[in-house]
């Protein structure tokens, strides 16, 4: 496996959980990733967030993202473990304000001044299916 099947599974399946920490315990919550490429997986959220705190204290992060099958022989999932690395990027400022525009109507206030992007840039990725299910240590660990 390489990076470029982890880039491919999560970009056909965006809808992922994540994992934070917050004083010492843990945090779990769907993310939709908003883009992953060479570079990393890609995701925005809002500062005045606790999950955007939690990554502000704690950078560590794990995502699984899974196929969404109903029937346990066809799942699969891949897990990203690394660090969430803050983006002060003007240029994604401007694309995520463009294409998560929606959000202004749900949170009834414009998105850009409190928009945080985040990437996981570096660490592990591991697939998984049923058949791993007593074979976590054997599983192949992408590093990216």
């Amino acid at each position: 496996m390489e990076l470029s099947d982890c880039i491919e599974f999560a970009a056909h399946n965006p809808i992922c959980y994540v994992a934070t920490e917050d004083g010492g315990q843990p945090r779990v919550r769907p993310l939709l990733m908003w883009f992953a490429d060479h570079r990393g997986f890609y995701f925005m959220t809002m500062s005045p967030k606790r999950f955007c705190r939690q990554l502000h204290d704690d950078p560590r992060v794990e995502v699984c993202f899974y196929n969404g099958a109903g029937e346990l022989p066809r799942a699969k999932m891949l897990r990203v473990s690394g660090m969430a690395e803050f983006l002060d990027d003007l240029e994604l400022m401007h694309r995520v304000a463009e294409e998560r525009a929606a959000l202004e109507g749900i949170i009834g206030r414009p998105l850009q001044p409190i928009t945080e992007v985040f990437r996981i840039a570096a660490g592990e990725a591991r697939f998984w299916t049923l058949m791993d299910i007593l074979k976590e240590e054997e599983l192949e660990t992408i590093r990216f």
